[in-house]
Protein backbone atom coordinates (compact mmCIF):
# COMPACT_ATOMS: atom_id res chain seq x y z
CA UNK A 1 0.00 0.00 0.00
CA UNK A 2 1.42 3.14 -1.30
CA UNK A 3 2.47 5.50 1.61
CA UNK A 4 3.62 9.12 1.87
CA UNK A 5 7.54 9.58 1.64
CA UNK A 6 8.13 9.90 5.43
CA UNK A 7 11.83 10.68 6.12
CA UNK A 8 13.51 7.56 3.54
CA UNK A 9 12.14 9.75 0.62
CA UNK A 10 13.22 12.75 2.64
CA UNK A 11 16.90 12.01 2.58
CA UNK A 12 16.24 10.28 -0.85
CA UNK A 13 15.53 13.39 -2.42
CA UNK A 14 18.56 15.09 -0.65
CA UNK A 15 20.51 13.17 -3.04
CA UNK A 16 18.49 13.29 -6.22
CA UNK A 17 18.15 17.19 -5.66
CA UNK A 18 21.70 17.71 -5.88
CA UNK A 19 23.78 16.59 -8.85
CA UNK A 20 27.65 15.93 -8.47
CA UNK A 21 30.02 13.86 -10.05
CA UNK A 22 33.32 12.30 -8.23
CA UNK A 23 35.89 9.91 -9.08
CA UNK A 24 34.98 6.28 -9.37
CA UNK A 25 37.42 3.48 -8.20
CA UNK A 26 38.09 2.10 -4.19
CA UNK A 27 40.12 4.93 -3.01
CA UNK A 28 41.95 4.89 0.41
CA UNK A 29 43.82 1.25 -0.22
CA UNK A 30 47.07 2.90 0.06
CA UNK A 31 49.34 3.47 2.83
CA UNK A 32 49.45 7.40 4.42
CA UNK A 33 52.91 9.81 4.18
CA UNK A 34 54.81 10.32 7.04
CA UNK A 35 53.77 7.03 8.67
CA UNK A 36 50.07 8.26 8.86
CA UNK A 37 47.52 6.00 8.42
CA UNK A 38 45.41 6.76 5.62
CA UNK A 39 41.29 6.30 5.74
CA UNK A 40 39.21 7.10 3.28
CA UNK A 41 35.70 7.96 3.28
CA UNK A 42 33.18 7.44 0.36
CA UNK A 43 29.49 8.78 -0.33
CA UNK A 44 27.28 11.19 -2.37
CA UNK A 45 27.78 14.97 -1.51
CA UNK A 46 24.35 15.48 0.07
CA UNK A 47 24.77 19.44 0.44
CA UNK A 48 26.45 20.82 -2.40
CA UNK A 49 27.03 20.14 -6.50
CA UNK A 50 30.43 20.00 -5.76
CA UNK A 51 31.88 16.98 -7.63
CA UNK A 52 35.53 16.82 -5.07
CA UNK A 53 34.59 18.03 -2.08
CA UNK A 54 31.02 17.81 0.90
CA UNK A 55 32.04 21.69 1.04
CA UNK A 56 34.52 24.20 3.07
CA UNK A 57 32.42 23.37 6.54
CA UNK A 58 33.59 19.32 6.08
CA UNK A 59 36.98 20.37 5.33
CA UNK A 60 37.41 22.22 8.78
CA UNK A 61 35.99 19.27 10.44
CA UNK A 62 38.53 16.73 8.84
CA UNK A 63 41.13 19.38 9.69
CA UNK A 64 40.11 19.40 13.48
CA UNK A 65 40.13 15.74 13.46
CA UNK A 66 43.60 15.40 12.02
CA UNK A 67 45.33 18.19 13.97
CA UNK A 68 43.21 16.06 16.93
CA UNK A 69 45.31 12.63 15.94
CA UNK A 70 48.04 13.61 13.88
CA UNK A 71 48.81 9.96 13.50
CA UNK A 72 45.44 9.60 10.89
CA UNK A 73 44.43 11.46 7.75
CA UNK A 74 41.40 11.24 6.39
CA UNK A 75 40.44 11.49 2.70
CA UNK A 76 37.09 12.49 1.27
CA UNK A 77 35.90 10.63 -2.34
CA UNK A 78 32.49 11.99 -3.58
CA UNK A 79 30.90 9.29 -5.54
CA UNK A 80 28.56 10.47 -8.65
CA UNK A 81 24.77 10.99 -7.07
CA UNK A 82 23.38 8.78 -10.32
CA UNK A 83 25.70 6.15 -9.17
CA UNK A 84 27.50 5.61 -6.16
CA UNK A 85 25.00 3.31 -4.84
CA UNK A 86 25.94 0.75 -7.26
CA UNK A 87 29.14 1.64 -6.96
CA UNK A 88 29.23 1.15 -3.13
CA UNK A 89 27.36 -2.48 -3.26
CA UNK A 90 29.83 -4.04 -5.97
CA UNK A 91 33.04 -2.56 -3.66
CA UNK A 92 32.00 -4.64 -0.62
CA UNK A 93 30.56 -7.42 -2.35
CA UNK A 94 34.03 -7.28 -4.20
CA UNK A 95 35.72 -6.73 -1.27
CA UNK A 96 37.45 -3.75 -2.75
CA UNK A 97 35.32 -0.53 -0.84
CA UNK A 98 37.29 2.09 1.13
CA UNK A 99 37.61 2.56 5.14
CA UNK A 100 34.44 4.57 5.58
CA UNK A 101 31.36 3.89 3.05
CA UNK A 102 27.74 5.66 3.01
CA UNK A 103 25.25 3.22 4.51
CA UNK A 104 22.02 3.37 2.72
CA UNK A 105 23.58 0.78 -0.47
CA UNK A 106 22.30 -2.61 -0.34
CA UNK A 107 24.20 -5.44 1.59
CA UNK A 108 24.68 -7.99 2.96
CA UNK A 109 25.29 -8.31 6.94
CA UNK A 110 28.88 -9.87 6.54
CA UNK A 111 29.90 -7.18 4.40
CA UNK A 112 30.49 -4.93 6.94
CA UNK A 113 31.65 -4.64 10.70
CA UNK A 114 29.40 -4.93 13.39
CA UNK A 115 29.61 -2.51 15.99
CA UNK A 116 27.52 -3.45 18.99
CA UNK A 117 30.60 -4.21 20.90
CA UNK A 118 32.48 -0.97 20.03
CA UNK A 119 29.63 0.98 20.98
CA UNK A 120 29.70 -0.07 24.56
CA UNK A 121 33.25 1.22 24.87
CA UNK A 122 33.91 4.85 25.92
CA UNK A 123 34.33 7.05 23.34
CA UNK A 124 36.90 9.23 24.39
CA UNK A 125 36.15 12.75 22.54
CA UNK A 126 32.84 12.85 25.01
CA UNK A 127 34.16 13.64 28.53
CA UNK A 128 33.03 11.35 31.12
CA UNK A 129 31.39 8.83 28.16
CA UNK A 130 31.63 5.02 29.37
CA UNK A 131 29.73 3.70 26.76
CA UNK A 132 29.30 5.44 23.36
CA UNK A 133 26.07 4.26 22.83
CA UNK A 134 24.94 7.14 25.07
CA UNK A 135 26.34 9.73 23.60
CA UNK A 136 23.61 9.26 20.99
CA UNK A 137 19.41 10.24 21.05
CA UNK A 138 17.60 7.53 22.04
CA UNK A 139 15.06 8.21 19.93
CA UNK A 140 16.62 7.41 17.21
CA UNK A 141 19.63 5.46 17.49
CA UNK A 142 20.47 2.27 19.34
CA UNK A 143 19.76 -1.51 20.31
CA UNK A 144 15.84 -0.91 21.05
CA UNK A 145 15.44 1.19 17.67
CA UNK A 146 14.16 -0.68 14.43
CA UNK A 147 15.13 1.67 12.17
CA UNK A 148 18.70 1.51 13.13
CA UNK A 149 19.13 -2.40 13.07
CA UNK A 150 20.26 -4.23 10.26
CA UNK A 151 17.36 -6.42 8.74
CA UNK A 152 19.57 -9.24 8.36
CA UNK A 153 21.42 -9.06 11.68
CA UNK A 154 19.90 -7.31 13.68
CA UNK A 155 23.09 -5.41 14.85
CA UNK A 156 24.79 -1.71 14.65
CA UNK A 157 26.10 -1.59 11.67
CA UNK A 158 26.61 2.37 11.08
CA UNK A 159 27.37 5.82 13.07
CA UNK A 160 24.48 8.59 12.02
CA UNK A 161 26.47 11.38 11.88
CA UNK A 162 22.96 13.75 11.54
CA UNK A 163 19.62 13.65 11.38
CA UNK A 164 16.96 14.09 8.42
CA UNK A 165 13.30 15.87 9.27
CA UNK A 166 10.87 17.94 7.08
CA UNK A 167 8.90 20.63 7.47
CA UNK A 168 7.81 24.43 6.43
CA UNK A 169 11.02 27.29 6.02
CA UNK A 170 9.62 30.46 6.08
CA UNK A 171 11.32 33.67 5.17
CA UNK A 172 11.06 35.99 8.33
CA UNK A 173 11.44 39.27 5.68
CA UNK A 174 8.01 38.34 4.15
CA UNK A 175 6.29 37.55 7.63
CA UNK A 176 7.18 40.69 9.21
CA UNK A 177 6.13 42.56 6.45
CA UNK A 178 2.69 40.62 6.47
CA UNK A 179 2.61 41.25 9.90
CA UNK A 180 2.70 38.32 10.77
CA UNK A 181 4.58 38.18 14.29
CA UNK A 182 5.12 34.39 15.37
CA UNK A 183 5.33 31.26 12.82
CA UNK A 184 1.48 29.76 12.61
CA UNK A 185 1.12 26.90 15.00
CA UNK A 186 -3.00 25.88 14.20
CA UNK A 187 -5.00 25.91 11.00
CA UNK A 188 -6.60 28.66 12.24
CA UNK A 189 -3.16 30.88 12.60
CA UNK A 190 -2.44 29.15 9.21
CA UNK A 191 -5.88 30.61 7.33
CA UNK A 192 -5.33 34.20 9.14
CA UNK A 193 -0.85 33.82 7.58
CA UNK A 194 -2.10 32.96 4.40
CA UNK A 195 -4.61 35.63 3.70
CA UNK A 196 -2.03 38.20 5.20
CA UNK A 197 0.63 37.08 2.93
CA UNK A 198 -1.51 37.01 -0.16
CA UNK A 199 -3.05 40.87 1.05
CA UNK A 200 1.12 41.98 1.32
CA UNK A 201 1.71 40.41 -2.07
CA UNK A 202 3.12 36.93 -1.47
CA UNK A 203 2.67 33.84 -2.54
CA UNK A 204 2.16 31.99 0.75
CA UNK A 205 3.40 28.69 -0.04
CA UNK A 206 6.15 27.71 -2.70
CA UNK A 207 4.38 24.52 -5.00
CA UNK A 208 6.13 22.97 -7.92
CA UNK A 209 5.22 19.99 -10.07
CA UNK A 210 7.05 17.52 -8.10
CA UNK A 211 5.63 15.40 -5.41
CA UNK A 212 7.05 16.04 -2.03
CA UNK A 213 4.70 18.72 -1.37
CA UNK A 214 1.17 16.26 -2.46
CA UNK A 215 2.97 13.41 0.20
CA UNK A 216 3.87 15.55 3.03
CA UNK A 217 0.99 17.67 3.48
CA UNK A 218 -1.40 14.79 2.88
CA UNK A 219 0.75 12.55 5.43
CA UNK A 220 1.07 15.86 7.87
CA UNK A 221 -2.74 15.87 7.71
CA UNK A 222 -4.63 13.00 7.66
CA UNK A 223 -2.20 11.69 10.95
CA UNK A 224 -3.54 14.42 13.16
CA UNK A 225 -7.55 13.40 12.22
CA UNK A 226 -7.04 9.51 12.40
CA UNK A 227 -4.77 9.72 15.76
CA UNK A 228 -8.19 8.65 17.90
CA UNK A 229 -7.96 5.32 16.16
CA UNK A 230 -4.57 4.84 17.57
CA UNK A 231 -5.38 1.89 19.78
CA UNK A 232 -8.43 0.26 17.89
CA UNK A 233 -6.17 0.11 14.72
CA UNK A 234 -2.93 -0.84 16.33
CA UNK A 235 -3.44 -4.82 15.47
CA UNK A 236 0.56 -5.50 14.63
CA UNK A 237 3.29 -5.07 15.68
CA UNK A 238 6.93 -3.70 14.03
CA UNK A 239 7.27 -7.62 12.93
CA UNK A 240 4.23 -8.45 11.76
CA UNK A 241 3.25 -10.44 14.48
CA UNK A 242 -0.53 -9.75 16.56
CA UNK A 243 0.41 -6.85 19.21
CA UNK A 244 0.86 -3.12 19.26
CA UNK A 245 3.40 -0.65 17.50
CA UNK A 246 4.98 2.66 18.30
CA UNK A 247 3.01 4.04 15.04
CA UNK A 248 0.51 1.47 13.52
CA UNK A 249 2.08 -0.40 10.53
CA UNK A 250 0.42 -0.47 7.20
CA UNK A 251 -0.34 -4.27 7.96
CA UNK A 252 -2.32 -3.17 10.91
CA UNK A 253 -3.78 -0.13 8.50
CA UNK A 254 -4.63 -3.36 5.14
CA UNK A 255 -6.78 -5.16 7.74
CA UNK A 256 -8.54 -2.08 9.41
CA UNK A 257 -9.47 -1.23 5.26
CA UNK A 258 -10.02 -5.07 4.27
CA UNK A 259 -12.27 -5.59 6.71
CA UNK A 260 -14.14 -2.49 6.48
CA UNK A 261 -13.01 -0.34 9.61
CA UNK A 262 -11.96 2.12 7.48
CA UNK A 263 -13.01 3.31 4.01
CA UNK A 264 -13.52 6.27 2.37
CA UNK A 265 -17.14 7.00 3.69
CA UNK A 266 -14.81 7.44 7.14
CA UNK A 267 -15.79 10.45 7.84
CA UNK A 268 -11.80 11.76 8.69
CA UNK A 269 -11.47 10.95 4.97
CA UNK A 270 -13.48 13.73 3.47
CA UNK A 271 -12.08 16.20 6.45
CA UNK A 272 -8.30 15.51 5.75
CA UNK A 273 -9.01 15.94 2.04
CA UNK A 274 -11.17 19.76 2.43
CA UNK A 275 -7.80 20.92 4.78
CA UNK A 276 -5.66 19.46 2.24
CA UNK A 277 -6.86 21.32 -0.51
CA UNK A 278 -6.84 24.47 1.99
CA UNK A 279 -3.44 24.37 1.71
CA UNK A 280 -2.84 23.82 -1.99
CA UNK A 281 -5.08 26.77 -2.38
CA UNK A 282 -2.95 28.93 -0.67
CA UNK A 283 -0.07 28.32 -2.71
CA UNK A 284 1.98 28.77 -5.68
CA UNK A 285 -0.89 29.63 -8.54
CA UNK A 286 -0.65 27.56 -11.47
CA UNK A 287 2.05 24.68 -9.56
CA UNK A 288 1.75 22.03 -11.89
CA UNK A 289 3.32 23.85 -14.10
CA UNK A 290 6.54 24.84 -12.05
CA UNK A 291 9.65 22.96 -12.18
CA UNK A 292 9.95 20.41 -9.46
CA UNK A 293 12.06 22.28 -6.66
CA UNK A 294 14.25 19.55 -5.09
CA UNK A 295 14.76 19.24 -1.69
CA UNK A 296 12.97 22.13 -1.23
CA UNK A 297 9.94 22.36 -2.66
CA UNK A 298 8.84 25.54 -5.15
CA UNK A 299 12.85 26.34 -4.87
CA UNK A 300 13.30 29.10 -7.32
CA UNK A 301 9.81 31.26 -6.05
CA UNK A 302 10.97 30.52 -2.28
CA UNK A 303 15.05 32.01 -2.53
CA UNK A 304 13.46 34.83 -4.82
CA UNK A 305 11.52 36.54 -2.01
CA UNK A 306 7.89 35.71 -4.26
CA UNK A 307 6.91 32.87 -1.87
CA UNK A 308 7.25 32.62 1.74
CA UNK A 309 7.01 29.15 2.69
CA UNK A 310 8.22 26.38 1.45
CA UNK A 311 8.50 22.71 2.15
CA UNK A 312 11.94 20.89 2.69
CA UNK A 313 14.34 19.54 4.64
CA UNK A 314 17.46 20.04 7.29
CA UNK A 315 19.69 19.57 3.84
CA UNK A 316 18.80 22.18 1.54
CA UNK A 317 19.90 24.69 4.56
CA UNK A 318 23.12 25.36 2.94
CA UNK A 319 22.09 25.84 -0.45
CA UNK A 320 19.42 28.00 0.66
CA UNK A 321 21.53 30.08 3.16
CA UNK A 322 23.74 31.05 -0.20
CA UNK A 323 20.55 31.88 -2.74
CA UNK A 324 18.29 33.06 -0.18
CA UNK A 325 18.96 37.10 0.55
CA UNK A 326 16.69 36.95 3.53
CA UNK A 327 16.71 35.19 7.08
CA UNK A 328 15.28 31.61 7.53
CA UNK A 329 13.27 29.90 9.76
CA UNK A 330 12.09 26.89 9.71
CA UNK A 331 8.06 25.73 11.78
CA UNK A 332 6.09 22.59 12.21
CA UNK A 333 3.23 21.71 10.49
CA UNK A 334 -0.07 23.41 11.79
CA UNK A 335 -1.74 21.58 14.40
CA UNK A 336 -5.28 21.28 13.60
CA UNK A 337 -7.47 21.91 16.09
CA UNK A 338 -11.29 21.39 17.52
CA UNK A 339 -11.85 25.58 16.21
CA UNK A 340 -11.11 24.02 12.68
CA UNK A 341 -12.96 20.92 12.97
CA UNK A 342 -15.12 18.59 15.63
CA UNK A 343 -13.43 15.81 13.77
CA UNK A 344 -10.24 16.96 15.68
CA UNK A 345 -9.35 15.37 19.14
CA UNK A 346 -6.32 18.58 19.29
CA UNK A 347 -3.79 15.68 18.42
CA UNK A 348 -0.57 17.49 17.71
CA UNK A 349 1.23 17.82 14.43
CA UNK A 350 3.86 15.06 14.63
CA UNK A 351 6.03 13.65 11.91
CA UNK A 352 9.62 12.78 13.80
CA UNK A 353 12.84 13.06 12.66
CA UNK A 354 15.49 9.88 11.60
CA UNK A 355 18.55 8.64 10.93
CA UNK A 356 17.96 8.81 7.14
CA UNK A 357 20.39 11.45 6.98
CA UNK A 358 24.43 10.88 6.28
CA UNK A 359 25.69 7.83 7.91
CA UNK A 360 28.45 5.47 7.71
CA UNK A 361 29.67 2.13 8.26
CA UNK A 362 32.75 -0.27 7.89
CA UNK A 363 33.50 -2.62 5.61
CA UNK A 364 34.25 -5.89 6.84
CA UNK A 365 37.75 -6.17 4.99
CA UNK A 366 38.84 -3.21 7.10
CA UNK A 367 41.49 -4.26 9.69
CA UNK A 368 43.82 -3.72 12.08
CA UNK A 369 45.53 -0.47 12.41
CA UNK A 370 42.72 1.23 9.04
CA UNK A 371 40.03 -0.03 11.56
CA UNK A 372 40.99 1.55 14.66
CA UNK A 373 41.36 5.01 12.81
CA UNK A 374 38.05 4.31 11.41
CA UNK A 375 36.50 3.69 14.75
CA UNK A 376 38.22 6.88 16.10
CA UNK A 377 37.09 8.83 13.50
CA UNK A 378 33.50 7.80 13.82
CA UNK A 379 33.41 8.67 17.43
CA UNK A 380 34.65 12.13 16.73
CA UNK A 381 31.67 12.38 14.15
CA UNK A 382 29.82 11.45 17.45
CA UNK A 383 31.19 14.25 19.79
CA UNK A 384 30.28 17.72 20.19
CA UNK A 385 33.34 18.71 18.01
CA UNK A 386 30.33 18.02 15.02
CA UNK A 387 28.82 20.90 15.73
CA UNK A 388 30.17 23.83 13.66
CA UNK A 389 29.69 21.17 10.09
CA UNK A 390 25.90 20.75 11.47
CA UNK A 391 25.55 24.09 12.44
CA UNK A 392 27.53 25.53 8.68
CA UNK A 393 24.78 22.55 7.51
CA UNK A 394 21.73 22.92 8.77
CA UNK A 395 22.21 19.40 10.18
CA UNK A 396 20.25 17.95 13.09
CA UNK A 397 22.31 16.74 15.81
CA UNK A 398 22.09 13.03 16.27
CA UNK A 399 23.73 13.40 19.71
CA UNK A 400 22.52 14.66 23.25
CA UNK A 401 23.97 18.06 23.97
CA UNK A 402 24.59 19.13 20.83
CA UNK A 403 21.61 22.26 19.96
CA UNK A 404 20.48 21.90 16.22
CA UNK A 405 21.26 24.78 14.01
CA UNK A 406 18.82 28.29 14.47
CA UNK A 407 17.55 27.14 11.24
CA UNK A 408 16.41 24.45 11.27
CA UNK A 409 15.53 24.33 15.01
CA UNK A 410 11.99 24.50 14.82
CA UNK A 411 11.84 20.98 12.64
CA UNK A 412 12.47 19.46 15.98
CA UNK A 413 9.97 21.65 18.05
CA UNK A 414 8.17 20.42 20.86
CA UNK A 415 5.28 17.66 19.26
CA UNK A 416 6.04 17.59 15.72
CA UNK A 417 10.28 16.50 16.13
CA UNK A 418 7.94 13.06 17.50
CA UNK A 419 6.98 10.22 15.14
CA UNK A 420 3.45 9.89 14.69
CA UNK A 421 1.08 7.39 16.09
CA UNK A 422 -0.80 6.24 12.72
CA UNK A 423 0.35 5.57 9.46
CA UNK A 424 -1.13 7.96 7.23
CA UNK A 425 -4.24 7.64 4.80
CA UNK A 426 -3.35 5.60 2.09
CA UNK A 427 -3.03 6.78 -1.58
CA UNK A 428 -2.48 4.14 -4.18
CA UNK A 429 -0.43 0.86 -4.79
CA UNK A 430 3.02 1.04 -4.44
CA UNK A 431 4.61 3.14 -7.28
CA UNK A 432 1.46 5.29 -7.40
CA UNK A 433 2.20 8.64 -7.56
CA UNK A 434 -0.06 11.07 -4.93
CA UNK A 435 -0.08 13.02 -7.82
CA UNK A 436 -2.09 10.85 -10.05
CA UNK A 437 -4.44 9.99 -6.95
CA UNK A 438 -4.54 13.55 -5.83
CA UNK A 439 -4.17 15.85 -8.77
CA UNK A 440 -7.98 16.05 -10.38
CA UNK A 441 -9.09 17.12 -6.68
CA UNK A 442 -6.66 19.52 -6.01
CA UNK A 443 -7.39 21.38 -9.61
CA UNK A 444 -10.87 21.27 -9.56
CA UNK A 445 -11.41 18.22 -11.81
CA UNK A 446 -13.36 16.18 -9.73
CA UNK A 447 -15.61 16.74 -7.25
CA UNK A 448 -14.95 15.59 -3.32
CA UNK A 449 -17.51 12.81 -3.96
CA UNK A 450 -15.81 11.83 -7.05
CA UNK A 451 -12.44 11.96 -5.54
CA UNK A 452 -14.22 9.56 -2.35
CA UNK A 453 -15.57 7.12 -4.99
CA UNK A 454 -11.76 7.29 -6.74
CA UNK A 455 -10.18 6.65 -3.80
CA UNK A 456 -11.91 3.73 -2.29
CA UNK A 457 -10.38 2.01 -6.14
CA UNK A 458 -7.11 3.44 -5.36
CA UNK A 459 -7.24 1.45 -2.39
CA UNK A 460 -8.76 -1.49 -3.02
CA UNK A 461 -5.55 -1.82 -5.31
CA UNK A 462 -3.47 -0.77 -3.20
CA UNK A 463 -4.52 -3.20 -0.60
CA UNK A 464 -4.23 -6.65 -2.99
CA UNK A 465 -0.79 -5.31 -3.66
CA UNK A 466 0.34 -5.15 -0.48
CA UNK A 467 -0.85 -7.94 0.57
CA UNK A 468 0.24 -10.15 -2.35
CA UNK A 469 3.52 -8.49 -1.84
CA UNK A 470 4.12 -9.24 2.03
CA UNK A 471 2.74 -12.78 1.88
CA UNK A 472 -0.19 -11.85 4.25
CA UNK A 473 -2.77 -14.07 2.08
CA UNK A 474 -2.85 -16.47 4.23
CA UNK A 475 -3.87 -14.58 6.94
CA UNK A 476 -8.18 -15.13 7.84
CA UNK A 477 -8.37 -11.09 7.88
CA UNK A 478 -6.18 -10.76 4.10
CA UNK A 479 -8.48 -13.86 2.55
Amino acid sequence: MRTPPKSGLAATVVLLALTGCGLLGTGGQGSGTDGKVTITLAGPNQWNASGSSFGPAWESLVDSFEKREPGIEVKTQVLPLDGFSQTITTQLAAGTAPELVFNQPPHKAHEVHALDAELQKPNPYVPGNQRWIDVFKKDYFGPGVSKALSKESGKLEYIPFNLVAIGLFYNKDAFAKAGIDEPPATWEDFRTACTKLKDAGFDPVALDKGGLAAGWTWESVSTQLIDKYYDEWNQFDATGKPGKAPTVTEKSMSKVIKEGTLTTRTPEVAESLRIYKEFFDCGTPNWTGVADGGATVGYRDFVSGKAAMSWGTDFAVEALKADAKFPLGTMPFPTITKATTPLSTDAPARYGASIGGTSYMIPSTVKDEKYAATIKFLQYMSSPAIKPWLDATGGLPAIEGVEPSPETAGLLEGEWGKPYRVTALPGGPEGTSFRDVFDGYLLEERTLEEELADLEKWWERGIEAGIKKNAWGDEDWAK
